[in-house]
């Protein structure tokens, strides 16, 4: 089953619950940092990577010989990665989406694709799952061609977790996309439901199941649980706010270590609660 952990906003606690569902596990699982801007599950495991592989994309080149001036390579393409000067081209790799179109609009054959590396992916052994973190390379703007090569390492069956980047857009959709479930965690906030309720909106339109982890919770908050209900969204679990979590997560250890309580909800979760979310998805369907 793959189960990808999400949120609207940064800062909620995606990577303290997507640990925590690793370490709860019955069996050994495959865990994916899907947030490549920023990824951090790697910083609390004490695995250092045994592999690294570089990831590149295809991106056009001017060969420099051959060009009319016509410029239809450069009306081709939708982001503005070309631009033409008489009878050269310059390539930005930057902005460019690898979708080979100016390759084909080029009557004369004078732009030729090369690899441009975006990041790599690092494989670790750690204790109880296995890690693969998508490191996206500095300056670069586009996470989803990297989140798709990270993907590719889904094995066909087994249990997978996914930890998302934060928000709505592109590089989220990219990472849920074909997920059984996905486990929305919020703080009880005016600004954690703000961006709970888009992040729902997202997921209805992906048509995937979901339900709500509330991380900080307090005695007598009931925003969430209030839309919660008003949604029919279930609430999964509910993660104290709690001094002694924050001590522990910042020194880097995991949410078990600071509450090994909530080991048995967090595997109840996996094996009842989440299973029943993803059978339901197949009855509405």
């Amino acid at each position: 089953m793959k189960i990808a952990v999400a949120s609207g906003k940064g800062g909620t606690g995606k990577t303290t619950v997507s640990l925590a569902l690793a370490a709860a596990a019955e069996s050994p699982c495959l865990l994916l940092d899907c947030d490549v801007e920023e990824p951090n599950c790697h910083l609390f495991t004490a695995a250092e990577s045994w592999r690294t592989e570089v990831v590149d994309v295809l991106v056009p080149e001017f060969a420099g010989v051959g060009c009319d001036g016509c410029g239809a390579c450069v009306r081709s393409c939708r982001f503005k990665a070309l631009a033409g000067f008489g009878r050269k081209v310059m390539v930005f790799p930057e902005m460019c989406h690898s979708c080979g179109g100016c390759i084909l609009a080029c009557p004369h054959g004078v732009l030729r694709e090369i690899p441009y590396p975006i990041g790599r992916l690092e494989f670790r052994h750690a204790e109880g799952f296995e890690l693969i973190s998508g490191v996206m390379k500095i300056g670069h703007a586009m996470a989803p061609p990297l989140i798709r090569r990270l993907k590719t390492h889904l094995p066909a069956a087994g249990l997978v977790l996914l930890d998302c980047p934060p928000g709505t857009a592109c590089p989220i959709v990219t990472a849920v996309r074909d997920c059984d479930v996905v486990v929305l965690v919020t703080e009880p906030t005016p600004f954690g439901l703000h961006d709970l309720r888009l992040a729902v909106a997202t997921l209805a339109e992906l048509k995937l199941p979901c339900g709500v982890i509330v991380n900080r919770a307090e005695a007598g908050v009931t925003l969430i649980h209030d839309y919660c209900q008003e949604a029919g969204l279930p609430v999964l679990m509910e993660i104290p706010l709690s001094r002694q979590i924050a001590e522990t997560c910042s020194a880097g250890g995991g949410l078990l270590d600071a509450c090994p309580g909530l080991k048995d909800p967090f595997r109840a979760l996996l094996a009842q609660t989440l299973p029943g979310l993803r059978a339901g998805r197949r009855s509405a369907s």
